[in-house]
């Protein structure tokens, strides 16, 4: 496998000139980028001339990683030449959360074909509940197959979002690639590092990735109390301060739920994945320095997936959420991550509404405000 990667502007002909001499049919080009790209496609029409024969697929983001830096208003892109393993691509609308089963079912039967051996999905950040894409996905696709990937972000506005489709970015898509044989090898790993606080509450009333009460009492309003002046900069004060939820008081598994939306007539909230009636809810609130161990420990879960490989590229995806509570930090993470990497890991990716991964082995789950690793390679 070769891999190149640069970020694209103006004056990358250059380097597009020499990067397109990977083109081929089992060649993979990732694309991150701003919002602002989907009224002025014309690098993706670069892009698509360079490189007719590759698999393009790619999101917008809430911040382009690029290496261990994070830019905005950027592109960041990877071209992956496998030599070994053979790809294809898989796409579906979803207009609202009610199609997002039925979409992560069709990519994933689109996809479900001898040898495959894992999947990188990215989805609309806004119209899609992630919670039932992923259980789309499951319901088709054996633990075996390992699915990763995350939710296009609009950095903190939630307006509009889009994903790669054709070779385009288009608004409420999810595309997916699959990888195919047994010479290719994917890392995963998925980790917080957020403290829990506060008791915690029964939802009490709730619809798939709607919360209307917790304890019998509106949500909305109790989360307010929480937030105190920040409550005047829902949604995007809620980034900062996500739920931890489990199934029962028995549930070691915890998964995280963050914000997308709020309705302040019915005092309900919208996450970007379900939150369950009957489970158990807790808030959270950041740790600095173990939001970037957890970076870090996502790094070394990668370890068992890349062998002995010389070239080694790393998907990262985090949360927008730790974007905005790291700051002017929020390099450390990336910093942390590619130290843990083996030498020479090329890395892009993107801060999202939300990742895509096994939460430690078997069937993938959606998370918020996770550091989550995607590490390719081939023997």
């Amino acid at each position: 496998m070769k891999v190149a990667t640069f970020n694209y502007c103006d004056d990358t002909t250059e380097t597009l000139d020499t990067a397109a001499d990977f083109d081929s049919p089992e060649t993979l080009v990732l694309v991150f980028g701003a919002t602002s790209f989907l009224d002025d496609p014309e690098p993706f029409q670069r892009l698509a001339e360079k490189f007719p024969r590759s698999k393009i697929i790619g999101c917008s983001t809430a911040g382009e990683i690029f290496g261990d830096t994070i830019n905005d208003d950027s592109l960041s892109v990877a071209v992956l030449k496998f030599e070994k393993t053979c790809l294809d691509l898989a796409s579906a609308p979803v207009f609202s959360s009610d199609e997002s089963f039925t979409a992560g079912e069709k990519i994933a039967r689109a996809l479900d074909k001898p040898s495959l051996r894992g999947v990188i999905v990215l989805s609309d950040g806004l119209s899609v509940n992630g919670s039932r894409l992923v259980a789309g996905l499951n319901s088709v696709l054996p633990p075996s197959v390992i699915v990763t990937g995350g939710l296009a972000g609009d950095r903190d506005r939630f307006q509009k979002t889009w994903v790669v489709q054709d070779g385009e970015p288009q608004s409420h898509i999810v595309s997916a690639v699959g990888f195919y044989g047994d010479h290719v090898r994917i890392g995963h790993g998925s980790k917080g590092g957020w403290d829990i606080f506060g008791p915690e509450r029964k939802v009490t009333r709730a619809k798939d990735n709607l919360l209307y009460e917790l304890d019998g009492k509106p949500a909305l309003e109790l989360y307010k109390n929480y937030l105190g002046e920040l409550a005047a900069e829902l949604p995007a004060s809620a980034l900062m301060f996500p739920l931890a939820l489990r199934t029962n008081s028995f549930d070691e598994k915890r998964i995280v739920r963050t914000v997308l939306g709020v309705d302040e007539n019915d005092q309900s909230m919208t996450f970007a994945g379900d939150v369950p009636e009957g489970s158990l809810v807790q808030l959270m609130r950041a740790n600095f320095d173990r939001l970037i161990d957890g970076a870090s420990d996502a790094a070394l879960m990668t370890a068992r997936g890349n062998g002995a490989a010389e070239e080694v590229f790393s998907l990262a995806i985090s949360c927008v959420g730790r974007r905005l509570i790291l700051g002017e930090r929020a390099e450390e993470e990336l910093e942390a991550v590619m130290e843990e990497l083996p030498p020479a890991t090329k890395q892009i990716g993107f801060y999202s509404y939300g990742e895509i991964s096994p939460y430690a082995t078997g069937y993938c789950d959606l998370h918020n405000q996770t550091m989550t690793l995607t590490t390719i390679s081939e023997n």
